[in-house]
């Protein structure tokens, strides 16, 4: 049977099905699920902070192809402290002389606020646990963190170890931090610890447990002496969601939960780190240590910028200040010397920025909408809750103006342009206006390309609609106007103007201003007719200007024309002239 002349043949599922891609997916297994069928923490919601650790000098500079100089890591380290996070890990002592002296250095210069705990990182053999402790000397507040991988590929391939020796390098470990920081440090350093059992991700849940309750028997958790158990994503694995079911399943399983920091070390390797960190803490833990704006080994550690906005942005303080986005950005690609991608999460060049016409429109509407509600309830739009489209925050709250909410482009349509125009000159195009300015736009992006800078959209606009003495285009040139009125209500206009290059007085009357002017434009040849009239003041107060916008039919030819002035009657002459003179140029 022929398929009928001018329908579409139709497409079946099979000619849509996915083709194998041919890759070696055999080489892969599945990751396992944990058993919990009660779970909790779907039903979870993060209303608070979490304990937050930054480690960016120790997890994020050994990932770096150049590791910070001691000046860009104490420029990181005073950024840390400036935006107020309370842990930091500040390096790794043992493994060299660059770390052990900055840890020095900013304890003895007295860098590290009394509120401020510092972090360093050993390894677990004695030597290195002892140069560790060292550094710390003098300090008011200080954690030794210590780690030994317990998963069974490492245990068979790296250590070649049994499991009761894996866990007994961590009870071993875990005593000579102790007996060194008795030793070593006085009674004017709080001294705290934290166990990681590395690549927890890939550790049996019952032999992790087995390792963080034996390193708890040596360290004997209790009242105001937590210990913090760091649960690490070395190598992301597995979904967000199982992530948070190993958690759950810890948090349920330790037998001194209430005395236990638990904590959640994400690493970015599926993409998902943030989503792990977050359902993670829905699930029990209390920590979250990452970097900003996700540095760190491979694909990064877990974001701790994109963290702390989005609780932010869902009205829960994050207890730390991002208010300087740029600065916090220029000062990590300072000391990093890595550059933020311009989509990076609220930090990024571009994240507040729209060039899609439709999103523009939605932009421009929302803030409108934004001013007419808070007017409405008698507030400042700070004021209300947010609701502007496509701004998941106000970008005013990191420091970010509004200049680059709307950027012109190809891709771009009526409401981008007048947002700009409202926005940096305080024009408020009506609908029709902004239609037909909108695709003088379009052909300068289509001949010219790129994107269109607000400075450009302006000089167009101007040179389109605003002829003045230094851009004299056009037939007339309004030189100054009065209006009498009669006692039936009738105006009589009379005009000084310059038409066609001539001094010439125009006279016409009419039921207004602008019908009187049509009157008086007839004699010079003109056929105008009035379709539409809006204005709006620009600014408040007695030196205020208008704007008054008017769409005429002239010799059947439909265009806008604007005219700006502190007189209102003026302005909208100043606007007929705009269209008229478009009419002929």
């Amino acid at each position: 049977m022929s398929q009928p002349v001018g329908r579409p043949t139709p497409v079946t599922n099979a000619t849509q099905a996915q083709k194998p891609s041919g890759m070696p997916i055999h080489k892969y297994g599945q990751y396992d699920a944990v058993d919990i069928p009660d779970r909790t923490w779907p039903n979870g919601r993060i209303t608070k902070a979490p304990r937050w650790l930054s480690t960016d000098l120790r997890d994020g500079n050994q990932a770096l192809i150049d590791p910070m100089s001691p000046a860009r890591k104490r420029e990181m380290f005073d950024l840390l402290v400036r935006m107020g996070y309370k842990e930091i890990e500040v390096g790794f002592p043992s493994s060299g002389e660059t770390d052990f002296n900055f840890v020095r250095s900013i304890i003895e210069e007295g860098a590290i606020p009394e509120d401020v705990t510092i972090s360093v990182l050993t390894q677990a053999r004695e030597e290195l646990i002892e140069r560790t402790v060292e550094s710390l000397r003098g300090a008011h507040r200080a954690t030794v963190h210590l780690y030994n991988a317990t998963a069974p590929t490492f245990r068979r391939v790296v250590f070649r170890g049994t499991k009761e020796q894996v866990k007994q390098i961590a009870v071993d470990g875990t005593r000579l931090v102790m007996e060194y920081a008795d030793k070593i440090l006085g009674d004017e350093t709080i001294f705290g610890y934290q166990y990681s059992p590395e690549i927890f991700t890939d550790t049996e849940l019952d032999f992790a447990l087995e390792v963080c309750e034996a390193v708890c028997d040596v360290w004997q958790p209790e009242e105001g002496r937590e210990i913090i158990l760091n649960l690490p994503a070395t190598v992301e694995r597995s979904t967000p969601s199982t992530h948070a079911d190993r958690f759950e399943w810890m948090s349920r399983n330790l037998s001194r939960r209430e005395h236990v920091c638990l904590s959640v070390h994400p690493h970015n390797d599926r993409g998902t780190a943030v989503a792990a960190a977050e359902l993670a803490i829905m699930a029990g833990a209390d920590r979250i240590e990452g970097c900003l704006f996700g540095q760190g080994e491979r694909t990064g550690n877990v974001d701790l910028v994109t963290l702390g906005m989005n609780l932010f942005s869902q009205g829960v303080d994050p207890q730390i200040d991002f208010s300087q986005i740029d600065e916090i950005r220029r000062t990590s690609e300072y000391c990093n010397q890595m550059e933020i991608h311009p989509r990076h999460p609220y930090a990024g060049d571009l994240v507040y920025t729209a060039f899609s016409g439709s999103h523009q429109d939605a932009i421009k509407k929302g803030f409108d909408a934004m001013e007419a509600d808070a007017a409405a309830a008698g507030k400042t739009v700070d004021d209300i809750e947010w609701a502007v489209p496509y701004l998941p925050i106000d970008p005013k709250d990191v420091g970010r103006s509004y200049e680059a909410v709307i950027r012109v482009n190809s891709q771009s349509g009526k409401g981008g342009i007048a947002y700009v125009l409202k926005n940096d000159h305080k024009l408020d195009l009506p609908r029709r206006m902004q239609i037909e300015f909108s695709k003088i736009i379009q052909q300068k992006t289509d001949s010219e390309g790129g994107e269109v800078t607000p400075t450009a959209i302006w000089s167009v606009f101007q040179d389109e609609y605003l002829p003045n003495p230094e851009n004299p285009w056009g037939r007339i040139q309004l030189r100054s106007g009065q209006t009498t009125t009669d006692k039936d209500g009738r105006d009589t206009l009379t005009v000084e103007a310059v038409v066609d290059g001539r001094d010439t007085v125009l006279t016409g009357t009419g039921n207004g201003p602008i019908s009187a002017f049509f009157e008086a434009l007839a004699t010079t040849g003109v056929d105008a007719r009035l379709l539409d009239y809006q204005e709006h003041t620009m600014s408040e107060g007695a030196s205020a200007q208008a704007a008054s916008y008017i769409e005429c039919a002239i010799d059947g030819v439909v265009l806008w024309g604007i005219g700006i002035d502190a007189n209102t009657t003026r302005a909208s002459l100043k606007a007929v002239i705009s269209a008229v003179n478009r009419a002929s140029r």
